[in-house]
């Protein structure tokens, strides 16, 4: 009980700040409504379906992905600025677990990710995007996951770095191939759909496009969901070491 009320607590402070100074959340919305806006009426020619709606079907999923990786990929940087103003160092002080300040840090990313998530599929139905409730909130699921596993392995890299200019160059190169090797803005083929069989986000991908498609039993659902549950496991066991190494 006392892990979830500490958790809680830093999830309370973190969702503060980011109301104060929505700055972060603001862009994250904006650039993939870029996306959809300006990238999104070149689709159906592009990938030769018969629709807008199987269009977006194909395109939101992807998207949502995206969102999800780099809504929570950067969120290191933060907590480097925490560790500069002492904030971390003050947690030494304080009964709170050391686990919730992690947990509590990959929660408040979850929600801005959600939030964004809704707006995005939201605003895709005027162009035609149809999706079950139960299916687009098992995507939600999905997504959830990969924002608290990258959320996990951004802090976790911020205390083991402690500087932006280590930090940044990393999840810049971590970014870029798995971005590519994902099939996000378009679905793979030939050689590249082989190595993109290593790339987690890539079965996060042609998972949530089998939901958003209707089609929940489709293999590549559970097979994402046990990939990213237990990377999401392995990632939050590795932060929460790091915290508990940082704040002692």
């Amino acid at each position: 009980m006392k892990l979830l009320r500490d958790t809680w607590l830093i999830f309370q402070r973190q969702m503060l700040l980011v109301l104060r100074n929505p700055v972060w959340l603001i862009i994250g919305v904006l650039q993939p409504l870029y996306f959809l806006l300006l990238f999104g009426p070149l689709l159906q020619d592009a990938l030769q379906v018969d629709s807008a709606a199987d269009a977006y079907r194909i395109f939101v999923p992807g998207l949502l992905v995206m969102l999800a990786m780099f809504g929570a990929m950067f969120t290191g940087f933060g907590l480097i600025a925490e560790l500069r103003a002492g904030v971390i160092e003050r947690s030494r002080v304080t009964p709170v677990s050391r686990v919730a300040l992690m947990l509590g840090r990959a929660l408040r990313d979850v929600a801005t990710l959600l939030f964004q998530a809704v707006l995005i599929t939201v605003l895709a139905i005027p162009f035609g995007l149809t999706v079950r409730i139960g299916d687009v909130l098992l995507a939600y699921l999905m997504l959830g996951l990969i924002g608290v596993m990258m959320s996990a392995l951004s802090n976790a890299l911020a205390l083991k770095l402690r500087t932006e200019d280590a930090l940044a160059p990393l999840m810049n190169g971590l970014a870029q191939p798995l971005l590519l090797l994902s099939g996000i803005l378009l679905p793979l083929s030939g050689w590249v759909a082989t190595v993109a069989n290593f790339n987690p986000f890539s079965w996060a991908v042609d998972a949530s496009r089998a939901l958003f498609a209707g089609d929940p039993g489709d293999s590549t659902v559970w097979q994402a969901l046990l990939i990213l549950g237990t990377l999401t496991l392995l990632a939050i066991l590795w932060s929460a070491r790091s915290f508990a190494r940082s704040v002692r």
